[in-house]
């Protein structure tokens, strides 16, 4: 069960990366069709083997990954075939921290922990590409973005803060905690002058006008659509429904609109992939054994 287990989720995580990457999409039969998996196999051996634990695990994988969808969806991390996939992921490996249920299982933590940080390196490599191939609207981005009267207050007050905290740290702090100073002040920096250079790769290289015939479910809407005084879609839908697409392709037909503006996201599913092969390559190696 555990060997078929991973080879579906793995299956599942590369038919999604292929398709994440070709159309910024991931096939609902891929996500729901590793979440029938994930039951229909606990339940099978629940009943053959009259083992309740495994279909315990995999109601609490189910439901962790279902949390962790909600939130990044609904906070525009992520889309929702990336929701949906977590989920699936969630259900077929399981997850159980109570020694009632049988032995622990900590697998999807590792998981989950492995694509926080395989996810913030490939985000990083994937808007560092942006910006490289899309250097003229990188260039335009951010020169309006620098001229900005808020980010022009922050630089100065990040400045400001930056010259202030190293004064105090050279003149005030004991040495032997300088150096560990020194780091998190030049990592808030850092992360500082990060955002600006996510806001441009959004604005600049992420958004753009595309035919209402090219919409696809789940697409982010840039700026709000009304068509006269009716609204039709904007960015608090976290993604345009089928419906929304079928009522724009009729008033395109009426002549109505004819284009529309979407901020078009990061194929995030290789990360997905990846930090899956990199916690088997660990498993493999003996490194934990959590099963």
């Amino acid at each position: 069960m555990l060997w078929a287990s991973i080879i579906i989720a793995f299956v599942a995580l590369l038919i999604g990366s292929i398709t994440d990457l070709r159309k910024r999409e991931v096939p609902d039969y891929v996500s729901y069709g590793l979440i029938f998996a994930a039951f229909a196999s606990a339940t099978l051996y629940a009943i053959v083997a009259w083992d309740y634990r495994p279909l315990v695990q995999t109601i609490m994988g189910f439901l962790i990954g279902m949390g962790i969808a909600y939130a990044m969806f609904y906070l525009g991390q992520w889309g929702g075939g990336d929701s949906k996939l977590i989920m699936g992921l969630g259900a077929i490996i399981g997850f159980n921290a109570f020694a009632l249920f049988g032995d622990y299982n900590y697998w999807l933590l590792i998981l989950l922990i492995n694509i926080i940080i395989v996810g913030a390196v490939y985000g990083l490599f994937w808007s560092a590409y942006l910006a490289l191939s899309h250097r003229a609207q990188f260039k335009k981005a951010l020169l309006a973005i620098s001229r900005k009267r808020n980010i022009l207050i922050m630089r100065r007050i990040a400045l400001g803060a930056l010259v202030i905290l190293l004064a105090l740290t050279i003149l005030v702090v004991p040495e032997e905690y300088k150096l560990f100073l020194f780091i998190i002040i030049a990592a808030a920096f850092f992360i500082f002058y990060l955002w600006i250079f996510v806001k441009v790769i959004e604005q600049g290289c992420m958004v753009k006008t595309i035919p209402i015939a090219k919409l696809t479910e789940g697409d982010w809407i840039y700026t709000d659509v009304y068509v006269g005084k009716k609204y039709v879609a904007g960015p608090k839908d976290l993604g345009i429904s089928q419906e929304q697409i079928a009522l724009l392709k009729k008033y395109e037909k009426q002549g109505k609109i004819k284009k529309i503006t979407i901020k078009e996201g990061i194929p995030f599913i290789p990360a997905f992939l990846i930090a899956f092969i990199i916690t088997m390559m660990l498993y493999s190696l003996n490194i934990f054994r959590l099963f």
